[in-house]
């Protein structure tokens, strides 16, 4: 079974699903370029707990439209992927094996931030998929270990995804166009997270709230940044940190994918 990178892919908005633009492009043709996966798992910003972390066990998930004011045809997607179940469990007893509180949800579906890249890289929805939440107040050091304990699936042939945003501030969005053009705040947040990325250097990444230029701003609250943090655990000792693609959306999304090996 082929042991796949794991993946960090911002998934801007859900316009993404539909709206032809250079990441939905290079989305498109991710899936074809990829070995293919046994089953997938999802980490995504859309999903976050309290108290402890929450697995997906469900064997039809539901396509989430957790999202309002865009066109129907958004709201008439479905994705029908089969659960991962099997895999699910086993990220739960992984996560437990490391000390970490976690509950199996019989019944989650599938949020945007995890069909919406998921039906552009596998249209046809042939491919199980589960998916694990965030934990609200945790730091990136200890999202670092959400991954590293669910790292072991990767030997099965599991595509481990963190879906969010490598910025994400839609406090200041406006209503700008897709092309429109980038502020300064935003392309220099950009250019320190992938100089410390490549760099791999994991001190000043972890620290990204003190260290990184206008990170607050980029991230008012942290939830776009955190899969980041667990595809980069998932991935175990780096070898290859690759930059698969980097475009901006709206002038405020910087649409950057990562592979992690």
């Amino acid at each position: 079974m082929a042991r796949l990178p794991t993946l960090f892919i911002s998934h801007g908005s859900p316009m993404l699903a539909i709206q032809s633009s250079p990441a939905n492009l290079y989305l498109r043709q991710l899936g074809h370029d990829l070995s293919r996966p046994s089953a997938i798992l999802v980490i995504s910003a859309h999903w976050e707990t309290n108290g402890g972390l929450a697995v997906s066990v469900a064997e039809e998930p539901s396509t989430i439209h957790d999202f309002g004011g865009f066109p129907r045809e958004l709201f008439e997607i479905h994705y029908p992927a089969q659960g991962a179940r099997n895999v699910g469990l086993q990220a739960a007893d992984l996560l437990q094996q490391a000390g970490l509180a976690v509950q199996v949800n019989p019944t989650r579906g599938l949020d945007h931030g995890a069909w919406v890249p998921l039906c552009l890289m596998y249209p046809e929805a042939d491919i199980p998929v589960t998916q694990v939440s965030l934990k609200h107040g945790l730091s990136p050091a200890e999202h670092l270990q959400i991954g590293r304990a669910l790292s072991s699936l990767r030997d099965q042939g599991v595509l481990i995804i963190g879906s969010g945003s490598l910025t994400h501030n839609l406090y200041e969005f406006g209503g700008q166009e897709i092309d429109a053009l980038v502020p300064t705040w935003v392309s220099e947040f950009d250019a320190w997270m992938t100089k410390h990325l490549e760099k791999q250097d994991m001190d000043a990444l972890l620290n990204y709230r003190d260290k990184a230029p206008h990170a607050a701003r980029n991230h008012p609250t942290e939830e776009h940044i955190w899969p980041l943090f667990v595809a980069l655990g998932a991935a175990g000792d780096l070898s290859t940190v690759k930059r698969l693609h980097a475009s901006y959306e709206y002038g405020v999304l910087a649409m950057d994918l990562y592979s992690f090996d």
